[in-house]
């Protein structure tokens, strides 16, 4: 029997050289490790938009000058949290997706070439 060992806990692939013709024939995929660059600058800027609301909701308080403003800027510091959150969240997954995607296709590549004959 034929050992069918999941190429994904296999990284022996990943650590040979990229030649130019498996770039220009797309025998190698680059996205892979192009996605965890995107996942940390997108996750970076969900980082920035956390600390606007902090600063809205300081600003919104200290600029106020009455109690309205700084009740209002209390909930506004949960919500804007939690919508930080969430967004990281979904950022995650969406990266998550894309990163599965490949590691099909390489699963895939990897079961055509053990169901090649060997001649």
């Amino acid at each position: 029997m034929r050992d069918l060992k999941s190429p994904t806990l296999d990284k022996s692939h990943d650590t040979a050289p990229v030649k130019s013709w498996d770039l220009l024939t797309f025998d190698r995929l680059l996205t892979a490790p192009v996605i965890h660059i995107i996942y940390w600058s997108g996750l970076g800027l969900i980082i920035l938009a956390g600390f606007a609301v902090v600063g809205a909701a300081v600003g919104l308080t200290l600029r106020g000058d009455g109690i309205a403003e700084k009740l209002i800027a209390f909930p506004a510091l949960v919500i804007g949290a939690l919508i930080v959150l969430i967004m990281a969240l979904l950022w995650r997954a969406l990266c998550e997706f894309y990163v599965a995607i490949f590691r099909i296709s390489d699963d895939l590549r990897a079961l055509r070439e053990t169901e090649r004959p060997e001649a």
